[in-house]
């Protein structure tokens, strides 16, 4: 697949994979694909927010006086905010100020941040699907920000009897509502994702521009069909149960823990699910590089790169020996290309399965692009494998536990 916004280059049709498998589930995957594009028209399901046309549930108008506050703190969980952080450091260039993402409890960095950042000064997003996230909640009060009438603070989850909400009632607070259909880690292109990109100067529309493109295009629909029938069959057999994403791109880490959670989270049942590994390269092939290449044959390689469209900082070497002729004036990006593909073409040799994702432009429109075809993805390798995309059962029943030991 090759876009103006990256290729997806794919070794998966290779003998380890049987042809005759696409061709038996080629009309399914393709009323699936079907069923899904007329899905985004139904605002109850989730992948609506895949619909460019919908509007999102805040207006610019009444978040432009937000725009003041250099600083921006945003708090929440999993989904709820591993959006933004990719979002902020893919695009960090463009973003003139400065952002806080509190996803853990940390008391130290809470201590630490209370001290250093004049907190009247800066703008604090709240944000959580059900209003009742512990950790979440616990973090925002921590901050001891919560008065009446606070101008400064922004409150992001349901619509119903939970705790955000009915603190955002109680205390005057600047409220949106998160969509009731809609599970964290599928909200990034909402406005969970949206709302702290706007503030963060952002262009929001360059997001959602592509968002139905593997739906509607002719060769980008083939190519997310074909993947997804192939991955749902190695998901079935259970050979390949780990999927390493190998990224030589730093500044693409905190999207691959979205992808990693997506992954994860969506087809992780039933006994079944591939486990996302993040691996950071080269650094790692000094380390974990003999178990990928000469260890168990149960992983999958995403590889992740991104084109320097720019001046690259370059090695000069000639005058110090003459053993470092080989790296004079080579720029540190073709090292690390050179790296990369000779990885590559120890993967083809071993005949171990990957693919690689190459990058060609860091805006608004390519994160938005990845996006969507990771989730579309994910969504119809879980259809096409029987398993529910959309829920979490185990994750509920540890919080249950864990209020039950609170109380």
């Amino acid at each position: 697949m090759n876009t103006k916004n990256f290729n997806l280059i794919s070794n998966f049709q290779q003998k380890y994979f049987l042809r005759k498998n696409l061709n038996k589930k080629k009309s399914l995957v393709e009323n699936l694909s079907k069923n899904i594009l007329n899905s985004l028209k139904n605002e109850n399901n989730v992948l609506n927010i895949l619909n460019d046309k919908i509007e999102l549930n805040f207006k610019i108008s009444e978040l432009r006086k937000f725009k003041k506050y250099q600083n921006i703190v945003l708090i929440g969980m999993g989904g709820s905010i591993l959006g933004a952080e990719a979002i902020y450091q893919y695009l960090y260039e463009k973003i003139k100020k400065k952002v806080y993402f509190f996803n853990n409890i940390d008391e130290k960095k809470i201590s630490k941040f209370k001290k250093e950042v004049k907190l009247k000064k800066t703008l604090f997003l709240v944000i959580s699907k059900s209003g009742n996230t512990i950790e979440t909640i616990s973090n925002f009060l921590s901050l001891n920000i919560l008065k009446k009438n606070e101008k400064n603070i922004i409150i992001i989850s349901e619509k119903k009897n939970n705790i955000l909400y009915n603190l955002s009632k109680k205390f005057d607070l600047f409220y949106i509502q998160h969509r009731n259909s809609l599970g964290g880690r599928y909200s990034v292109l909402s406005e969970v994702g949206m709302v702290p990109a706007y503030l963060m100067g952002l262009n929001i529309n360059l997001f959602r521009k592509n968002t139905k493109k593997y739906l509607e295009k002719k060769d980008s629909k083939r190519i997310l069909n074909k993947n997804s029938i192939v991955l749902s069959d190695i998901l079935l057999k259970k050979k390949y149960t780990n999927i390493i994403l190998l990224n030589y791109a730093p500044r693409l880490q905190k999207f691959l823990f979205w992808t990693q959670q997506l992954i994860a989270e969506s087809l992780g049942k039933r006994g079944m699910g591939f486990l996302p590994v993040i691996s950071s390269v080269p650094k790692d092939h000094h380390s974990l590089l003999q178990l990928y290449l000469d260890g168990p044959k149960d992983k999958i390689f995403y590889i992740f790169s991104l084109k320097n469209n720019k001046t690259s900082v370059g090695v000069k070497a000639q005058k110090i020996s003459n053993d470092l002729k080989f790296l004079h004036n080579k720029s540190l990006e073709k090292i690390k290309n050179s790296q990369k593909d000779a990885l590559i073409q120890s993967l083809k040799n071993n005949k171990i399965p990957y693919r690689e994702f190459k990058l060609f432009n860091t805006n608004e429109s390519v994160l938005g692009e990845l996006f969507s075809y990771f989730i579309l993805e994910t969504v119809m390798i879980a259809k096409l494998t029987g398993v529910n995309p959309f829920d979490q059962p185990a994750v509920e029943q540890v919080k249950k536990f864990t209020r039950k030991i609170l109380n």
